[in-house]
């Protein structure tokens, strides 16, 4: 059981590493370089990245990290103490990623798809308008919560190894 419990929170950490350094990305380089674009080159760039990142290796990660966070409390219940707190700490802060993602991120993606082709919108600046601050705002904040989920899946490791 005892490996069961480290193979779950090292994967729970590797996952939700993977997703933080995902989001830190779109924060400090993404969204940052396309601020400096044309409204055609980012409406028509974050159109195909948003259809993009809906792959196999993005959806094992996003949804590999909330499970295995789960499953790392689950298995600590028995034990409790400190890696218990830090795991569940972990998936509050996580499932608030998930859930500034689908209730905003998704959301502004959804509607900035639905403006069409680039060729075919007649206001590329409004449609940039309407998505471009509030995406990276929420991007922003789905960062911080990301991070700090990954955060403590650390402590809880360098706890368990303690």
């Amino acid at each position: 059981m005892t490996m069961l419990r480290t193979v779950a929170l090292g994967g729970a950490t590797l996952m939700t590493g993977l997703m933080a350094g995902l989001v830190f990305a779109y924060s400090c380089s993404v969204m940052p370089g396309l601020a400096a674009t044309d409204d055609r080159t980012f409406v028509g760039t974050m159109q195909w990245i948003n259809r993009r990142i809906l792959n196999g290796w993005f959806l094992a990660a996003f949804l590999g990290a909330v499970l295995l966070i789960a499953l790392a409390v689950v298995l600590h219940l028995s034990v409790g103490g400190r890696v218990l707190a830090w795991t569940v700490a972990a998936l509050v802060l996580y499932l608030a990623t998930l859930v500034i993602t689908m209730r905003w991120n998704v959301p502004l993606n959804d509607r900035l798809d639905a403006a069409g082709p680039v060729d075919r919108i007649a206001d590329l600046a409004a449609v940039r308008e309407r998505f471009e601050a509030s995406w990276a705002r929420w991007n922003l904040a789905r960062t911080v919560t990301n991070v700090l989920a990954f955060a403590c899946l650390i402590g809880a490791l360098l706890t368990r190894r303690a």
